[in-house]
């Protein structure tokens, strides 16, 4: 019975996932226009703003990880890194990055760090749940500056995800129990081999943008068919149009939740939290391609994103309950 119940239940998937495909090539072809627009908006988008910012970090990183920098906040903060998050110091690379850089670095540093066997699977587990966030030029800049014409919006949201990073950080130490530690290999950059590395690290860096240039476009083409249908026309609250806008793609939703017009910017601004935590099923997807070619488990990243979402929420709530002058009014 319960073998019939899993085959019924793969078939079912299976059936979903052909009608949403056949349904999706239809939409192509009726919003071809509109799409080819969606498109040329997504590579503009992907050229202006993501490539420039996320394609320096890639290869920095990279070859910061070929250098005994990771050695050093090994030493320096595993006091800190051990009792707080229950990961060696090594994990400290991907927590600091994942403060100054955006998605998906996090999940690259940590994935290059499986792979190489810098930490063991459990503590590269833990660290995915809560060390791949948005970053603080997207944050205090595009939502906060651009998006809300506010940049106390934007420091007020970037403090509130550090603090709900942290939080979900130091509730997944408990995750699992930590495995044995094999000694990592690092081949240690210097003039010899610089050239190599420095190769490695720019074609690493271009096929992972890439990929995300792919997601970018795909998901830039489901928001508009479901704009341009008028399909969410079908619903009448606009928070709720915008959560499931936010919820596909993170930088089309929250420009959606910004623009909502109401006496009160606080639900605005915690809804925007919850999302910039949770990151969006774009990003999952860029995540899961990134993780795919190592042993970790995409579940510890979704319920420490969902957490994230959470908790970032909350700390925006009870900042703009405790402080007055946060409320925003317009």
């Amino acid at each position: 019975m319960k073998i019939l119940f899993v085959h019924k239940s793969k078939l079912n998937s299976r059936l979903i996932i052909k009608i949403f495909l056949i349904i999706f090539i239809i939409f192509l072809i009726i919003y071809s226009q509109s799409n080819i627009k969606a498109v040329v908006n997504s590579i503009s988008l992907f050229f202006e703003k993501v490539f420039p910012s996320l394609f320096p970090f890639f290869v920095a990183t990279e070859l910061l990880s070929h250098t005994n920098i990771i050695e050093i906040l090994n030493k320096l903060l595993s006091p800190l890194m051990k009792p707080l998050f229950n990961v060696s110091g090594k994990g400290a690379f991907p927590f600091i990055m994942g403060i100054l850089s955006g998605y998906p670095t996090g999940a690259k540093i940590i994935s290059d760090f499986r792979k190489r066997n810098i930490c063991t699977k459990v503590e590269c587990e833990r660290l995915l749940a809560y060390t791949n966030n948005s970053g603080p030029l997207f944050i205090i800049g595009t939502v906060g500056s651009s998006l809300f014409f506010n940049t106390e919006i934007g420091y007020l949201l970037f403090i509130t995800h550090i603090l709900g990073m942290i939080s979900v950080g130091i509730i997944f130490r408990f995750y699992k129990s930590s495995c044995y530690r094999q000694e990592s290999i690092v081949e240690e950059i210097n003039i010899s081999n610089f050239s190599s590395i420095f190769t490695d690290a720019i074609f690493n860096s271009f096929k992972t943008l890439s990929m995300i240039f792919g997601f970018i476009i795909f998901f830039s083409i489901l928001i508009n068919i479901l704009l341009t249908s008028g399909v969410l026309s079908l619903i009448s609250s606009t928070w709720i149009i915008g959560s499931i806008l936010s919820f596909i793609e993170i930088t089309n939703g929250i420009n959606y939740l910004s623009s909502i017009i109401s006496n009160n910017l606080s639900i605005n601004i915690v809804l925007t939290s919850f999302f910039l935590g949770f990151g969006g099923l774009s990003v999952l997807m860029q995540v899961y391609s990134i993780i795919s070619k190592t042993d970790l488990s995409i579940k510890p990243y979704i319920y420490g994103k969902l957490l994230h979402g959470f908790i970032s929420a909350m700390y925006t709530l009870l900042f703009i309950m405790c402080f007055p002058s946060l409320s925003f009014k317009i």
